[in-house]
């Protein structure tokens, strides 16, 4: 089991790397995927609404949504601390599964909020180490308020007022619902579903479309809230204050949408993402080991009904897998299925 053991209060940690230390280190820094922002917004959210595994958008005029998804994770490999790309040993089979339960409801003309809760399901073999577990992840909740009144997908560009995007600004929380390293019962990083901390993100969405083209552009910055520790891995340690590093994401995306004869449409979407986190705090002293970064491209598809209130979506999240794409992260294949109900 590897663990962190502070040499004193005002002293940072080491970490024993042996033997497979780095990899769990990798695994405890990206912990779970719930906390994340993933690029994956098939339709423009303005007139059809829908989002990310961490973000829920009701289009314009829209009541309530109802959102399920299936993420399944396969890791290959790792980014260590100096950015360069490591295998996973023979015989590693890792894998990570989400159920994500989500929510939105408009309750003013400009403001709506959302609640996505996670089920996570982590089935790992690495040598020497066999870890399946089911538990809650952690949960986000979201406040958007949209910056226009009306619906700004436009056909053709007639005045300059048709190429007004979609702007949101956003506010959201993290709670740690998941089990983390700091949980009781969590005897290893294989088992951990959250990241045992609460972060604050200020979001922002901008979005445009004339059809058939939508171009999306999201960004959010994140600060945890410091906490006190005294066990890790079930393991008593002295206590300490621990505080993650502010966190950094970029999205840019183009989608491409295609009617049928009945109006029901579907839509492929690519996207490019970057997001990082800076060191964090050991008892108010810079903790470099917490550093990370992950660079990841994906495609999207999303299918439409006619009545615009069903949306079935499904997506793959790839990870670059090359040095200096990432830092002390794993390297991972995300595929997700999902399907959202829009209610007028």
């Amino acid at each position: 089991m590897i663990t962190l053991r502070p040499k004193s209060r005002s002293k940072l940690f080491d970490l024993n790397l042996k033997p497979i230390g780095p990899f769990l280190a990798a695994t405890i820094a990206s912990a779970a995927f719930t906390g994340m922002f993933v690029a994956t917004p098939a339709l423009a959210a303005s007139c059809c609404g829908g989002g990310s595994a961490t973000t829920l958008i009701l289009p314009k005029g829209a009541r309530h949504l109802y959102d399920f998804s299936i993420d399944i994770e396969s890791y290959d490999g790792f980014w260590n601390q100096d950015g360069e790309q490591v295998n996973d040993p023979a015989g590693s089979d890792l894998s990570q599964y989400r159920m994500n339960f989500g929510y939105a409801y408009r309750f003013a003309d400009n403001w709506q909020f959302s609640a996505i809760l996670p089920l996570v399901k982590n089935d790992n073999v690495y040598p020497g180490i066999s870890a399946q577990n089911t538990a809650l992840g952690d949960t986000t909740l979201s406040v958007w308020y949209e910056t226009f009144d009306q619906i700004t997908c436009v056909w053709q560009v007639n005045t300059f007022a048709d190429l007004r995007p979609a702007i949101y600004i956003g506010s959201s929380i993290l709670l740690p619902t998941g089990k983390s390293a700091y949980s009781d019962g969590v005897d290893n990083s294989f088992e951990v579903t959250g990241r045992g901390l609460y972060r604050w993100d200020a979001n922002l969405i901008v979005e445009k479309t004339i059809y058939p083209v939508t171009l999306n552009a999201q960004g959010s910055y994140g600060a945890y809230l410091e906490r006190p520790v005294n066990q890790e891995f079930d393991n008593a340690v002295e206590p300490y204050d621990k505080k993650l590093g502010d966190r950094r994401y970029l999205s840019a995306s183009v989608a491409y949408t295609y009617f049928f004869e009945d109006v029901d449409a579907l839509t492929v979407s690519a996207a490019i993402a970057d997001l990082r986190e800076g060191a964090g705090k050991i008892n108010g002293q810079s903790d470099p080991l917490t550093e990370m970064k992950k660079s990841s491209v994906s495609l999207s598809t999303t299918y439409e009904s006619e009545d615009k209130s069903w949306l079935l979506k499904g997506s793959w999240s790839h990870a670059i897998s090359k040095d200096d794409w990432g830092q002390s992260f794993p390297i991972t294949d995300i595929f997700t299925i999902g399907v959202s109900y829009v209610v007028r």
